[in-house]
């Protein structure tokens, strides 16, 4: 049996998690589920998958699920989804937690010895060197959720690495990827918050809307692939059927074409190297008709320049682009700045930083609590 622990289970990655595992089979069984404060829906997947080992880093909906679920062993607090990666046995931890808070449950997992499944693209972009020296002790894998890095991490099976070129990770670009750069002023988080082809959280939602989830992709597989910077490109490719290709030196382009379903990446982290049959994601490419790809524009959504500016800067960049986005998006989402505001921030903030080279965590954690404040004090 194949023991997995969800956290960010309330989430939509987490909710897709269970089906996969519920569609698996009983060889893989969920047995612990973390979330920042959804107890209701932590006590609903609780009792449909039998799991005993919960965590809620909000500590009055720990309280609340307590006392609604007294036989749940529930941890609480701003460290609880770190003890649960920890403690619980597992052999996988899916990290799914939205944002900067996924890095600390991410590497409790490493430092437990477990294989993680990584959906939270953030502990790379700010804790790239860290989080992967930390596997590399360990001896753990780190399995990419995301997309378009599954889809890469799939088509490296095709050659030796060596033998890569370049890595091209596919766009669909976003809403917005038509509208000429003046309108843009005027965009509404409600208009930002209808992704023409995935359905994703909030966060990351906006973030495809602004290409900055594209831009924090193109930082994580730089470490996730131990790939120079110049190696990572981007193409838009509205369709977002193929999810990512490698090009080898011979010219090769080697592709993961699929339907937009998150439940196939997560699957394939579960039962890697295994495949195993996942209902109702056939992919007909007859009836899509038409794959169409574009350069990236950069002068209209310059989160990729930004993210060229951050891995040039090395070391706390990522950490602080990272911390200024995720202020700039809560504001705009609160309706208190308007959408171009989340690119200028952010740069103002990266133009402000001094790096510090070679960081240790808590220089990358500092680094996220200045870029936080700074973002704040100019929106």
């Amino acid at each position: 049996m194949k023991r997995i622990v969800i956290l960010g289970a309330s989430g939509s990655i987490g909710r897709n998690a269970l089906a996969v595992i519920e569609s698996l089979g009983p060889e893989f069984q969920a047995v612990g589920l973390g979330a920042r404060g959804d107890w209701r829906c932590i006590a609903e997947q609780a009792r449909a998958h039998r799991v005993r080992h919960v965590a809620l880093a909000d500590p009055a909906a720990a309280e609340a699920l307590e006392r609604a679920e007294p036989h749940l062993l529930v941890r609480r607090g701003p460290d609880a989804l770190e003890r649960l990666a920890a403690e619980v046995e597992s052999e996988i931890v899916l990290s799914a937690v939205s944002g900067a808070a996924g890095l600390g449950p991410t590497l409790a997992a490493i430092g437990a010895g477990r294989d993680v499944a990584l959906a939270n693209k953030e502990s790379l972009v700010m804790a790239g060197s860290v989080v992967t020296r930390a596997a590399r002790e360990m001896g753990v894998r780190i399995l990419p959720v995301d997309s378009e890095h599954s889809a890469i991490f799939q088509s490296l099976r095709a050659g030796a690495r060596d033998e890569v070129l370049r890595i091209i990770l596919t766009a669909s670009g976003g809403p917005f990827r038509t509208r000429d750069r003046a309108a843009l002023a005027a965009v509404t988080p409600d208009e930002a918050l209808r992704h023409p082809t995935w359905r994703m959280g909030p966060k990351v939602t906006i973030d495809s809307a602004t290409l900055m989830n594209k831009a924090l992709e193109v930082i994580e597989a730089r470490w996730l692939f131990d790939l120079e910077p110049d190696q990572v490109s981007v193409l838009i490719h509205p369709q977002s059927i193929v999810h990512s290709l490698v090009e080898y030196r011979d010219g090769s382009l080697i592709a993961q074409l699929g339907i937009p379903d998150m439940r196939l990446p997560i699957q394939y982290a579960f039962t890697y190297p295994e495949r195993r049959a996942l209902p109702d994601a056939r992919c007909d490419l007859a009836r899509i008709g038409r794959l169409e790809f574009f350069p990236p524009d950069d002068d209209r959504f310059p989160a990729l320049r930004l993210a060229r500016r951050a891995l040039e800067m090395g070391g706390t960049g990522g950490a602080v682009l990272n911390g200024a986005n995720e202020v700039a998006v809560e504001t705009f989402l609160a309706g208190l700045a308007p959408f171009p505001r989340i690119w200028e921030v952010t740069a103002r903030v990266l133009d402000a930083h001094r790096p510090v080279p070679d960081p240790t965590l808590p220089d990358i954690l500092e680094a996220d609590r200045w870029a936080r404040l700074r973002a704040r004090e100019m929106l």
